[in-house]
């Protein structure tokens, strides 16, 4: 599927955008802040905008687009495209069209102190407008108050503080967030203990969930609970059974690829209390093996279950919901390369997945780039649409991340030939990394959930 920030006719409602907010508020500067699903949360620097001032921004916008005004591409350099449009020169990072005819239909929302630029789940084709998942909005809001709380605001914040020698600074109090959010979600637990027998731990892909269980569960020790872990990989069907999907090929990313009549009679069984013995996969043979694990979980023990369908509610059919604390773990971002770019998060994650999959699994990029379509889908019909059934919401991102995986990405990049059908990826990626001053990771911790992607983490080996 085709990204937010890579469709050039969302790209050119920005562009109408950013010129209609200046016509309106000459003073103010737009702000694009995070995505939302198909759409951007965007406000005024510092204002808040009304119900109505945002409907005036839609009617402006919608005449912008209908006068068809020709939008000019001045040049390229400095990581940016240089735009003409009416008066001003706008400076974007992703291409857009220069005919505002060519816009793909949206809407504005309002909602919280801003709006939402809203596209609509084209990919499902869904016409209705987008309903703000207000967990996801929290998680984001929060992160914007932290980055506001410790000075950061863009890249150039990052990049000032690493030449001025700041980095071990930057990389403290990131890792410190981490692991306070960490441990007041196993405060929370704890809380609960006497009801809760499942955790479930869920994100989608390179968003850290690994990481993030492994982590968790050390502070749920330090309260004295003992997770036992589950792995919903032993639970796949023979790949002759594998559903595949509609291009003919195994489909490895829908539940149904998981023998669940299995697995949820077994969840349920050690809900209870049983002993059950869980299966184990071969991924060489592709088939279940003979042997299986005796496993239980006690007093003072709680289940816990990470994997993309930890959050499908057919996982736990058979379980009262209220023994189950359910997080969700993502990467989503939330530093803008200036005001009106932001860093998409897809772009995030697609980086952290190219560096583990070149430098640990002897995938090549170019394999991981064409895959990447087909992995997003699947956390469309997958992950996304049970993230705001979670009790609360992990972001696992870093402020100085594409800092500290630039030198690996571009590495990885380096080895797809210019005559690749994925050479234009490959550049948008490189020209993205540009604008990320380079840090010294040797003195990134080892519990690191970084670690995961660059190698030298203390809890699994990535070979």
């Amino acid at each position: 599927m085709s990204e937010t920030h890579l469709r050039q006719g969302r790209q050119t409602v920005k562009l109408g955008l950013i010129k209609v907010v200046h016509d309106l508020f000459p003073e103010e500067s737009l702000k694009t802040s995070y995505s939302i699903l198909e759409g951007v949360f965007c406000n005024l620097d510092g204002s808040v905008l009304s119900t109505r001032e945002v409907r005036l921004i839609e009617a402006r916008l919608n005449d912008w687009v209908a006068t068809g005004e020709p939008v000019t591409l001045l040049r390229k350099d400095g990581g940016y495209y240089h735009y003409q449009v009416g008066d001003l020169v706008v400076r974007a990072v992703y291409p857009a069209h220069t005919d505002p005819s060519q816009v793909e239909p949206f809407s504005l929302i309002p909602f919280s102190y801003g709006f939402i630029v809203d596209f609509g789940d084209i990919e499902k084709g869904n016409s209705h407008p987008l309903i703000p998942p207000t967990r996801l909005s929290a998680a984001y809001e929060a992160n914007q108050i932290w980055l506001d709380r410790v000075g950061v605001e863009t890249v150039a914040d990052v990049n000032a503080a690493i030449d001025a020698g700041r980095a071990l600074r930057l990389v403290s109090i990131a890792e410190a967030l981490h692991e306070k959010q960490l441990a007041d979600i196993a405060d929370s637990i704890l809380r609960q203990r006497r009801a809760l027998r499942v955790l479930l731990i869920s994100g989608p892909t390179s968003s850290g969930k690994t990481s993030t269980a492994q982590r968790l569960a050390t502070q749920l020790e330090v309260n004295g609970l003992r997770p036992v872990a589950l792995s919903l990989d032993n639970y796949f069907l023979n790949r002759e059974q594998t559903p595949r999907d509609a291009d003919g090929r195994f489909d490895f990313e829908t539940l149904d690829a998981l023998d669940l009549p299995l697995l949820t009679a077994q969840i349920t069984g050690l809900v209870e209390g049983q002993t059950v013995g869980t299966p184990v996969f071969d991924f060489v043979q592709g088939r279940r093996l003979e042997q299986s694990v005796s496993v239980r979980v006690g007093a003072g023990e709680i289940l816990l279950i990470e994997g993309l369908h930890a959050l499908n509610p057919r996982l736990l059919e058979d379980v009262n919901r209220n023994l189950a604390f359910r997080v969700y773990v993502s990467a989503l971002g939330g530093l803008n390369i200036d005001l009106m770019n932001r860093v998409p998060t897809t772009e995030i994650r697609l980086l952290r997945r190219i560096v583990r999959d070149h430098k640990y699994r002897g995938i090549a990029p170019e394999v991981t780039i064409g895959q990447w379509a087909s992995v997003r889908r699947g956390e469309y019909l997958n992950v996304f649409r049970f993230q705001e059934d979670a009790d609360v919401m992990f972001n696992s991102s870093m402020i100085y991340e594409l800092n500290a995986i630039r030198p690996f990405a571009e590495a990885a990049l380096a080895t797809i030939p210019d005559d690749s059908a994925h050479v234009d990826t490959r550049d948008r990626l490189l020209n993205l990394l540009s604008f990320f001053k380079p840090v010294d990771v040797a003195r990134i911790p080892f519990n690191s959930i970084l670690r995961e992607f660059i190698g030298g983490s203390i809890y699994f080996d990535p070979a």
